[in-house]
């Protein structure tokens, strides 16, 4: 198994992104807030990348990729989804499971509900809410914290915090010097965006998916509810909604040994159900 780096140059920006040489159904990775490709580390080094297509990319304004060229329209749910299915139709990629953390769930569910090419969903600390500001009160915990999401210009303090909101005392040194890098007009436009209703309704958007969705959260997220999840009334939800013990806003990171099974598991699922959807689809085009 190799893993190889490139930039593709979409209209808002140019994206640094990862991909394995796996030749399974493709995982694209889509990371939070302040975050880049290289927390999915711990994935790119498992069994999964050998067995499926792994690709992660840094959004625009984080990691390796460019700020945005248009920041106004970049930086939002929508913005971020549309650059995002820019990024799969330069790949060639016409079906996979996304996989969204954090800031980059929301994104997952935005894409999903216009992007033919989504054929599952795996959401970490997204919880998928209804428009506005009262959907984001039952999905987040309302505390001081949260107004860090938001916060155009971080201090140094800050940005201990947000480290320690999202990793806890597991984050690697890179980490921080991630969230220092962060475009932080990102943060102030997707938090508008999301307060003002802008975009899909993401609850409805997973209840009435057409493809499994998996949902897998740590046990002691710090800002989504856990709660929340339970409410959803889910068409097609994998399982149950899972919760990864001694985890938490990142168990993929934190708890790998865990979360790496369940999603590989899921994937699994989600070929099987692709390949004997497909003569269904032939028949149906004939």
């Amino acid at each position: 198994m190799s893993i190889t780096h490139r930039t593709i140059r979409t209209p808002q920006a140019d994206l640094r992104l990862s991909q394995s040489s796996g030749s399974g159904m493709p995982i694209v990775m889509i990371h939070g807030s302040g975050s880049s490709r290289a927390v999915f580390a711990r994935q790119f080094d498992s069994p999964l990348a050998d067995a499926h297509r792994l690709i992660a990319f840094d959004l625009p304004g984080h990691g390796e990729s460019s700020d945005a060229r248009d920041p106004a329209t970049a930086y939002t749910i929508t913005g971020l989804a549309q650059t995002t299915a820019r990024l799969l139709d330069a790949l060639g990629i016409g079906h996979a499971i996304i996989f969204g953390w954090s800031l980059g769930g929301h994104v997952a569910v935005e894409l999903a509900s216009f992007h033919h090419a989504v054929s599952g969903l795996v959401l970490t600390g997204a919880p998928p809410v209804s428009r506005g500001p009262l959907g984001m009160l039952r999905g987040f915990h309302a505390n001081w914290d949260m107004l860090l999401a938001s916060k155009k210009v971080y201090s140094e303090r800050d940005i201990e915090r947000f480290e320690a909101l999202c990793y806890g005392d597991t984050a690697s040194p890179s980490f921080r010097e991630a969230i220092r890098r962060t475009d932080g007009r990102l943060r102030a436009g997707v938090a508008r965006s999301m307060f003002a209703g802008k975009g899909a309704d993401q609850k409805q958007v997973v209840e009435h998916a057409p493809f499994p969705v998996a949902v897998i959260n740590g046990e002691h997220d710090p800002l989504v509810r856990l709660s929340y999840f339970e409410t959803v009334a889910y068409s097609s939800l994998w399982e149950q909604c899972h919760v990864i013990s001694g985890a938490g806003h990142a168990p993929f990171w934190e708890r790998p040994d865990l979360f790496n099974p369940l999603l590989s598991r899921y994937a699994e699922m989600v070929v099987k159900q692709s390949a004997a959807a497909t003569p269904t689809r032939r028949t149906q085009a004939s």
